[in-house]
């Protein structure tokens, strides 16, 4: 008789968040020393090049990435998908922000919220907080370089650049979840695939609209980050008001569908992998307040209180790098 772990009621699905279980020990320590050396070289690149002016610019992008992550949408076949953003965030500030922003959402989730397992959080930063900024910066340069730097160049460049990022992350999954015994690469890699196809088209979509807005408001922010003065305190706050209401007022009514890895670990079987329980107790699980009867406030609350969080920790970490940076000037 097979062992079946009980099925637990995921609050906001991901992407490719890897729970406790799937990675066994080697591919996990593997990816995360990987993870170690590109955040490190990513850190001392923004200590180097990041303009000061730019700090609460890295705090808002951080906050808006992780609010939206909450906002799941249905894509096809009862599986959900959300924004990555780290394509979004590369075009604004530059591939070694996006590796910090992306890395700064990953580990407030895992921490805070048991969202991707404490084992795998290095896999989880390779996939999404490197492989997706670095391909997406790539494929965006690329086109840019082909086709010129025109509004609708630079906006199909970044849509392009995302559904790329977007597979390439769910790519770098599949190959660890091969890695790692529980399912063939035959069989992985065409799961995770297909899907990230359509979640990427979202991804892709939502980047474009995002960046057409910033385009019409504040078009410098789309010129290169070394050239041009981050946000007025007035549009910091506005931004960062604007990513709390989405973390409160928009993800409650979040689709609750399957991730894509959820849906091809179901159909591929290997579900009953991941752990009962996580390695780490998270204060907020699930993005829920233990103790609260209503589960709508308490992914409210926890969407507030992460969006802050997001925010704070960023913008402390960037000024304290840029203080570096000049001080070494």
């Amino acid at each position: 008789m097979t062992a079946t772990a009980p099925t637990r009621q995921r609050v906001r699905p991901d992407i490719v968040h890897i729970p406790d279980g799937f990675l066994d020990a080697k591919t996990a320590l593997a990816a995360a020393a990987l993870s170690c050396a590109g955040l490190s070289l990513a850190v001392r690149e923004v200590q180097r090049r990041l303009p000061p002016a730019r700090v609460p610019l890295l705090g808002l992008s951080t906050a808006f990435v992780f609010a939206a992550q909450m906002l799941n949408f249905p894509v096809a076949g009862g599986t959900s998908g959300h924004l990555l953003g780290a394509v979004l965030v590369t075009v604004l500030l530059g591939p070694a922000a996006a590796v910090l922003v992306m890395s700064a959402v990953l580990i407030l989730q895992c921490l805070l919220f048991a969202d991707g397992g404490l084992t795998a959080l290095g896999a989880n930063l390779f996939n999404m907080a490197l492989v997706a900024p670095l391909v997406g910066h790539g494929v965006n340069r690329s086109v840019l370089r082909l086709w010129g730097t025109g509004l609708r160049t630079r906006l199909f460049a970044a849509a392009f650049a995302a559904w790329c990022a977007t597979l390439a992350a769910a790519i770098s999954c599949a190959g660890q979840l091969a890695m790692s015994g529980a399912a063939p690469w035959r069989a992985t890699f065409p799961a995770m695939a297909l899907i990230h196809m359509l979640i990427g088209a979202g991804e892709a979509v939502i980047t474009a609209l995002v960046l057409s807005g910033l385009a019409r408001a504040r078009p410098e922010l789309l010129t290169s980050a070394a050239e041009t003065p981050g946000g007025s305190r007035s549009f910091v706050a506005l931004g960062l008001l604007g990513s709390i209401g989405l973390a409160v007022f928009v993800a409650p009514f979040a689709c609750s569908w399957p991730d894509g890895l959820e849906k091809v670990a179901a159909v591929l079987g290997f579900e009953h992998q991941a752990a009962e329980r996580p390695v780490l107790s998270a204060p907020l699980p699930d993005y829920t307040v233990p103790g609260l009867a209503s589960q709508a406030w308490g992914t409210v609350i926890a969407g507030g209180v992460g969006t802050l969080a997001a925010f704070a920790l960023t913008w402390w970490l960037a000024r304290r790098l840029t203080r570096r940076q000049r001080g070494t000037v």
